[in-house]
């Protein structure tokens, strides 16, 4: 039987002399590695000003504190997302505003963005849903129109580019993973890139406690200043390392991921009973993180038993998301959500299977899971 993880770092030797190297010098936190890191970031998505950080919610949080984001401010998000988008925004002190998802991509629903703007609005926080850009012209009018910021959640959109702009450089900042199955790994970390220096230079500040100079820099050995209010979120050398050989590959991977993408669109695309996503078109790029697919009418009920099928083929699968964020226990308790909230996302989160297209799969893999789903969706019906 094949063993098709979902997701699997791929990590080589050359990763692991980086590491090694690093591991061998004098310098684990604050050293040149972060620079090469965000530098090589920079090159990659033509960004300005990058900042690495140690996780995508880390870097999120750190933009809201930067933008000025507090008490009494409402941030919209999308209700189809992970809780880390919302979480960024809650521990700032401001209130969360659920949107629901458009049922063609599974982002954001701009013509409710639109409705859910209030006096008390200060931002909007977008996601590209597993790597397809959200309509940024549309989201940079309405923030243009009301006078608000635009923060992106670009988890799963290394490779993703709205009309030749890479996601992230669409709004005032977006914050990147590098968790170990995304579109490259740092173990675990994040990235911050912005058109916006001062942005940047105060999200440098505050992830490391608002000190204003590094060990390297201080003229008196552990003599500095704390200049502001700051938090512990810095990127460690290793991670770096690992990183800066990850950028090497990102080309090959996600020439990869669009291939095997590609192989289980073809292959699935005419299924009776399944409903496929909209992906790339036109010049909005996906990423490719992942494939999902909707479960329609009665097939829906039968997921459970479906991905049992599935996993006993040796085809791993996950649920993007597992529920709407608004539906987990602790922003339904504190905001008073029902079921019958953002329908969309709901039925995302209750009918959706998502399949691996990582570059560690190949083009017969594709296939073995295309053979393997329509056999058990036919099997369903």
């Amino acid at each position: 039987m094949r063993n098709i993880l979902f997701g699997r770092p791929i990590i080589l030797e050359e990763e692991k002399k980086a590491v090694m190297d690093v591991l061998n010098g004098p310098i684990l936190v604050h050293g040149p590695k972060t620079k090469e890191f965000e530098a090589a970031f920079s090159s990659l998505t033509k960004a300005p000003f990058a900042a690495s950080v140690s996780s995508c919610t880390a870097g999120l949080h750190l933009i809201y504190i930067c933008l000025g984001v507090g008490k009494g401010d409402e941030v919209i998000v999308p209700a189809q997302t992970h809780t880390a988008t919302a979480h960024a925004v809650e521990l700032c002190g401001a209130r969360p505003v659920f949107v629901d998802a458009e049922k063609e991509t599974g982002n954001i629903d701009i013509a409710q963005v639109a409705k859910a703007i209030t006096k008390k609005t200060k931002a909007i926080g977008i996601v590209h849903y597993l790597g397809m850009p959200v309509d940024m012209e549309k989201i940079n009018r309405l923030a243009k129109k009301h006078g608000l910021l635009v923060v992106e959640d670009c988890a799963l959109a290394v490779g993703t580019y709205y009309k030749g702009t890479h996601a992230g450089l669409l709004g005032d900042a977006g914050a990147f993973s590098f968790y170990p199955v995304k579109h490259m790994t740092t173990s675990e970390g994040g990235m911050v890139i912005s058109k916006n220096k001062k942005l940047i230079d105060q999200v440098n500040l505050k992830k490391a406690f608002g000190v204003d100079r590094h060990a390297g820099d201080c003229k008196v050995p552990g003599v500095y200043d704390v200049v502001a209010l700051g938090l512990n979120y810095r990127m460690s050398e290793i991670e770096a390392a690992i990183g800066i050989e990850q950028i090497k590959r990102i080309p090959d991977f996600l020439k990869k991921r669009k291939a095997n993408y590609a192989v289980l669109e073809n292959g699935l695309k005419d299924l009776r009973g399944v409903r496929l996503f909209r992906s790339t078109h036109g010049d909005l790029i996906s990423s490719y993180y992942c494939f999902s697919f909707m479960l329609e009418a009665k097939l829906a009920g039968k997921r459970p038993e479906i991905i049992k099928h599935l996993n006993s083929k040796g085809i791993g699968t996950s649920i993007y998301y597992p529920r709407a964020v608004p539906h987990f226990s602790y922003y339904r308790g504190k905001y008073k959500y029902n079921d019958k909230t953002f329908p969309v996302a709901a039925n995302i989160s209750g009918s959706s299977i998502a399949l691996p297209v990582g570059p560690h799969l190949n083009t017969e893999d594709m296939k073995y899971i295309v053979q393997e789903v329509k056999t058990i969706i036919k099997d369903m019906q």
